[in-house]
């Protein structure tokens, strides 16, 4: 039946976007499904396309941000289905604004959900994992985890720490022998809700930050961004470029180093 075949897969941010396009595309490939997203009623629909009546989809209404809800989604996910072979640690919020007009508030709150709720559905699921012999953990970082770009200070944070956690954490599995595979996926600009539903510090348009997002850097759609992940969990490989944006940018700071830090504020000027 192919890698996914049978197996238990969860995932977090089902309820719309390349979370929802995972989940549609899993179930094709045999996957039974544990789906989550802060939206209840998105993730419903999310389960209804994937043909939750079969009785192998499960959705629940769970803040990856709140650990103790992701701890206990875990533990029904592992009840209901007796085992967990792989997790997608998909959910994700974007924050637009400058550090100096950034609240504390809103700095903490994307490292909640972008970071950790990674952190939180990877330990509540890596128990599972760990006793599958087919085990995966999938976390999305961002190309704005490989490079930093003005005003989204808060989310390349997140991203960054995403990756990092997700690197250190594939070495770990080796060292300990373990069979768990990780993969770090980094999307670039793809078709999403990400920029309407973000958050903006008051000095920034937030319907011009959702304009630009969506007509200059959107550019993969999320059934295409579903399939390059899965393709890449399925391969093993430990990190999944998403978008030829995302491979750019992974060539230029492999060029540049530290100096594209200089090409991006010349070319915000620009705009201005």
């Amino acid at each position: 039946m192919g890698y996914f075949g049978g197996r238990v897969v969860a995932v977090t941010g089902a309820g719309a976007g390349i979370g929802r396009e995972l989940a549609v595309q899993l179930v094709r490939a045999g996957a039974r499904l544990a789906l989550s997203d802060l939206e209840g009623s998105a993730v419903k629909e999310t389960a209804d396309l994937c043909g939750a009546a079969s009785g192998s989809v499960f959705a629940a209404a769970v803040d990856v941000s709140d650990r103790d809800a992701v701890l206990e989604h875990a533990a029904e996910v592992g009840d209901r289905f007796g085992r967990v072979d792989a997790v997608f640690n998909n959910a994700g919020i974007l924050f637009a604004g400058d550090v100096v007009d950034s609240e504390f508030a809103d700095i903490e709150r994307v490292m909640s959900v972008d970071f950790w709720g990674v952190v939180y559905g990877t330990k509540a699921f890596l128990p599972y994992v760990l006793r599958s012999d087919r085990g995966h953990v999938v976390n999305t970082s961002s190309a704005f985890g490989l490079m930093a770009a003005p005003r989204y200070s808060a989310y390349n944070a997140a991203k960054f720490a995403v990756r990092g956690f997700t690197e250190s954490l594939r070495q770990e599995m080796q060292v300990g022998g373990h069979l768990v595979k990780v993969t770090c996926v980094v999307p670039g600009g793809v078709r999403t809700s990400i920029a309407r539903t973000a958050g903006h510090a008051m000095s920034v348009d937030g319907d011009e930050v959702a304009r630009a997002f969506e007509e200059r850097i959107a550019r993969t759609d999320p059934d295409e961004a579903a399939r390059v992940i899965l393709r890449g969990v399925e391969r093993g490989k430990a990190r999944v470029l998403v978008g030829p944006d995302a491979r750019v940018v992974d060539v230029v700071t492999r060029m540049l180093g530290p100096a594209y830090q200089r090409v991006l504020p010349a070319a915000a000027r620009l705009q201005k």
